[in-house]
């Protein structure tokens, strides 16, 4: 056996946990789920690796701040001194993949012989303490939100697109302008895809809400489905509600098979591909698609020698619907298949950052019974940061790492010119795209509206509560809003209003 084919990295064990402990001060927090986590997949592992681990690497989690970095605290309770232990930069939805890209590329350089990664939220239990406390009242905390609220104030932020929920929408009206679908037939979409997901979730019992949903159920608006950021009912969204985490153990071939793990269990890992879009949503070109999410998924594709009929399984990220519906787009994944093989961030749970620690752990359990390859596509911050890879039963070619997975260049010339900005615009100008932010008893707080002057600058403006019939048309759906034109005025509080 030569030293590349040596150093073939493969998964041999994972591990996922749920906590539904309804007592907070016996809950588990973050580090205690990643602990449970992390000896889960060493016993699927048939133990003993944990002993033997040269790297560990944790997603960063953010429902407990005050635990920091909490890297060296789970070596110290894992009782391990591993030569490489870090967080990764982000509790960005891309990070799992690309700590196991990280973890692929050190076993196939001989760096490291054996390599976990793992991540936890205790997202339930940060909301539930929250509201005990004093002045806390409901549980109306959300993690993400106050996250987003401790940056300084940005032009996007003064007009409420401050978190993930007020910006995908963004994204999803463009999207289906772009694609010609009415509302009805995009809202019927998502919810076929989130359908889907439930149905996954329903046989996974690594999933947080095993229900399986009609598309009816999912797309219907009603209290306990209430509209959070137009298209968007609470179905359609990650939940975040959870308690939950993952956890998978890589290593070599030769490590494997030397200590004695059964091939038929052994998962290879594939080389990816990562690109990013502009970290400011108004400094992207369009919304309507994303030049680094097609490099991302088709370099991955190409690099595994992988066609569209060669995948039995995907991972199509799923924060919000206009997501796995992009990246479906790109790869040609047909609607009537699922997208996941986890049951999605609505079911399968969404704990920020290490869905796709989940989605990993799920994938590597699909592989083993059935199938042959499976692509796992992540996405984090804003639409921002996309990263793809492979696994397989069989192997990738030999000396497939280390690899440079960065994409950028190809990316960034594939991406046109951003428009520019006025802040201070007013008069007749044309709406790219919006959304309207609901209150939690499902009323309107406001529309947002991203416009463009009749010479192409952007700008953002805002629809008061108190303009139901501009609410009424951005939402009815009897019109198409994206493409229509409308006036910029000057409210009294100084920001731009948007009136019909």
């Amino acid at each position: 056996m030569s030293d590349a084919t040596r150093r073939i990295p493969v998964i041999v064990g994972v591990g996922q946990v749920n906590d539904r402990t309804e007592d907070t001060s016996a809950a588990l927090d973050s580090l205690g789920l990643m602990e449970a986590a992390v000896r889960a997949a060493d016993d699927d592992a048939c133990g003993g690796w944990l002993t033997r681990l040269d790297s560990l690497a944790i997603v960063e989690q953010i429902s407990m701040p005050e635990l920091g970095d909490v890297s060296a605290p789970l070596a110290a309770r894992l009782d391990v001194v591993p030569r490489i232990c870090y967080r990764s930069a982000l509790p960005s939805g891309d990070s799992p993949i690309r700590l196991l890209n990280e973890a692929a590329n050190r076993i196939g350089t001989g760096e490291v012989s054996v390599a976990a990664v793992v991540g936890g939220e205790a997202l339930r239990t940060a909301a539930r303490r929250a509201a005990a406390a004093p002045g806390g009242g409901t549980l109306t905390y959300n993690a993400v939100r106050a996250r987003s609220m401790r940056k300084s104030p940005r032009y996007q932020q003064r007009y409420g697109l401050v978190a993930p929920v007020d910006v995908y929408p963004l994204y999803e009206n463009a999207c289906r302008a772009v694609y010609g679908q009415t509302l009805d037939q995009g809202q019927e979409e998502s919810a076929a895809i989130w359908s889907r997901f439930s149905q996954v979730a329903a046989a996974n019992p690594a999933a947080w809400l095993r229900t399986a949903m009609s598309t009816e159920e999912i797309r219907t608006v009603s209290r306990s489905n209430r509209l959070i950021a137009f298209p968007y009912c609470k179905l359609m969204v990650a939940n975040s509600s959870v308690n939950q985490g993952a956890a998978f153990i890589v290593t070599s071939l030769s490590e494997a098979l030397a200590r004695g793990i059964a091939e038929d269990r052994l998962i290879y890992v594939g080389q990816g591909a990562a690109a990013h879009e502009d970290s400011d949503v108004l400094a992207r070109a369009t919304f309507a698609e994303s030049p680094s999410m097609a490099v991302s998924l088709k370099r991955a594709l190409e690099r595994n020698a992988l066609s569209l009929e060669d995948l039995d399984f995907v991972e199509l990220y799923s924060c919000f619907p206009c997501v796995p519906k992009m990246a479906r787009r790109v790869i040609g994944w047909p609607l009537q298949k699922p997208a996941t093989v986890s049951g999605g961030l609505t079911f399968g749970g969404g704990p920020v950052g290490n869905y796709m620690s989940h989605a990993v752990a799920s994938m590597v359990a699909q592989l083993r019974n059935d199938g042959r390859n499976g692509l796992l596509f992540a996405n984090g911050g804003l639409a921002t940061n996309n990263h793809s890879i492979a696994l397989s039963r069989r192997p990738f070619a030999p000396g497939s790492h280390p690899q440079d997975f960065d994409c950028q260049i190809e990316a960034d010339a594939l991406r046109v010119t951003a428009p520019s900005i006025d802040e201070n615009y007013l008069g007749r100008a044309t709406i790219e795209t919006y959304t309207v932010l609901y209150d939690r008893d499902g009323g309107p707080r406001q529309g947002v509206v991203v416009a463009r002057s009749p010479r192409g600058a952007r700008f953002l403006a805002k629809v008061p509560a108190t303009d139901s019939a501009t609410l009424r048309w951005l939402t009815g759906g009897a019109e198409e809003p994206v493409g229509s034109s409308g006036v910029a005025t000057l409210a009294e509080d100084g920001d731009t209003v948007w009136r019909l």
